[in-house]
């Protein structure tokens, strides 16, 4: 192992006494069975950056299965393996790790996913996408805590570079433009000189991807703290036409994701939100074409949609005096990221306050009534039952009504 500065003392001071005692241990297990074992990836990242990251990627040069089983035992957690890929996900109390062993990728040809083969350590870092995720930590007794940096991803780190290790880079995986871009931005980093214009070489490279893999990584991108920010950036270098022509990371977006955060605050906001106010401006059939382009699930695709129907409302949402039930039927049976995307875009206040009023308190009315109890003050049975129904959830809407007795006595006075 590469001689390298010592990060034992920052595991203990940032990362939790029980994660850093399931290193330690896990290192003197590996060590008993003539395996080596590190600590790599983004957590390494972040330790050396100060920042907090509790998602454990462990490497084991050995069988990662047969190590994550031992492990198991010592705090009866649950275990999940993928022989396929001779790795492991252990889970307990709120934590969960990850093993794999040690491997080298081969790409038969660009996009496609790698060719994988057991391997050491100094091959399965070779493979990683940014020096800055390409450094690795020792777990073993006598190299617990050092550190693995062949690439130089410390001192990139240091100057704040996102670069690859090497030129065909984003050939072989071009979904590293879309995480070089979003890497770039969290940390706030810039994409080192050399590194920018292989992106720029590659951007048609991201034609090789699949779909699912595309919509992982803007998926990826839309659970980031400042989304905008790397739809910008890829605007501005020609990426994100890649997934429509048609889409902006302009400041309309920027400041309508910023309207969503404090609307959700102090949860996130929905991907489905974010997903709705980006392809906002797209047309029907703009629209279709980006729900094939990225093969979206169901439920995606249909918050898009009821977008684009909703927008096509927002005239006759913005009437004045418009009664409660008329709202409901308005907006009954949309999906509620479509609601609040269009809340937020639409420039009429009054349009909006109508969608953010059947939001907070008109889906959640209900009528307190049903057809057995119609059938029991004399309703006969048949499709009326359901036409008196909605005349009295319409009343309860409008607040002609507020009470069960209500709804009774104004049936009762149907029936004289």
């Amino acid at each position: 192992m590469p001689r390298g500065i010592n990060l034992a003392s920052k595991m203990e001071k940032q990362l939790p006494a029980e994660l850093v005692n399931f290193m330690w241990f896990a290192g003197e297990i590996a060590h008993t069975r003539g395996e080596r074992i590190y600590l790599v990836g983004g957590v390494v990242r972040d330790l050396l950056l100060g920042q907090a990251n509790f998602d454990l990627d462990l490497v084991v040069e050995g069988n990662a299965i047969e190590l994550a089983q031992q492990l198991k035992k010592l705090n009866r957690g649950k275990i999940t393996t993928y022989p396929r890929f001779n790795t492991a996900k252990l889970q307990w109390d709120k934590w969960s790790v990850d093993l794999a062993t040690a491997r080298s990728e081969t790409y038969d040809k660009p996009g496609t996913l790698p060719s994988v083969k057991p391997s050491s350590i100094d091959n399965d870092l070779s493979r990683r996408d940014f020096t800055i995720n390409a450094m690795a930590i020792g777990l073993n007794p006598g190299y617990y805590g050092k550190l693995v940096d062949l690439y130089g991803g410390r001192n990139d780190l240091k100057h704040k570079l996102i670069r690859v290790l090497h030129e065909k880079s984003f050939t072989d995986d071009a979904t590293r433009i879309w995480r070089g871009l979003r890497y770039e931005q969290r940390l706030d980093f810039h994409l080192e000189r050399k590194t920018l214009k292989l992106l720029k070489r590659d951007i048609p490279m991201l034609d090789t991807i699949s779909a699912d893999r595309i919509r992982y990584e803007l998926e990826c991108i839309l659970g980031e703290k400042y989304p905008e920010k790397v739809s910008r950036r890829a605007q501005e270098l020609g990426v994100l036409a890649k997934l429509h022509p048609a889409l902006k990371g302009n400041g309309w977006l920027a400041e309508k994701f910023e309207q969503a955060r404090r609307l959700s605050s102090p949860e996130p906001p929905e991907v489905g939100l974010y997903l709705a106010l980006l392809a906002y401006s797209l047309t029907n059939e703009e629209t279709e074409r980006l729900i094939s382009h990225l093969r979206l699930p169901k439920s995606s695709a249909q918050t898009l949609r009821d977008s684009i129907t909703l927008k096509s409302k927002l005239r006759l949402l913005a009437t004045p005096g418009m009664s409660p039930s008329t709202i409901y039927r308005l907006l009954e049976g949309y999906s509620s990221p479509a609601m609040v995307a269009n809340s937020l875009a639409s420039e009429s206040p009054a349009a909006s306050q109508n969608i953010r009023l059947f939001l907070n308190k008109l889906k959640y009315i209900e009528i307190s009534l049903t057809g057995n109890d119609l059938m029991r003050l004399g309703i006969a049975p048949g499709p009326h039952i359901r036409e008196i129904i909605e005349l009295l959830h319409q009343a309860r809407l409008d607040g002609e009504i507020t009470s069960k007795q209500d709804e009774v006595d104004l049936v009762k006075r149907w029936l004289d």
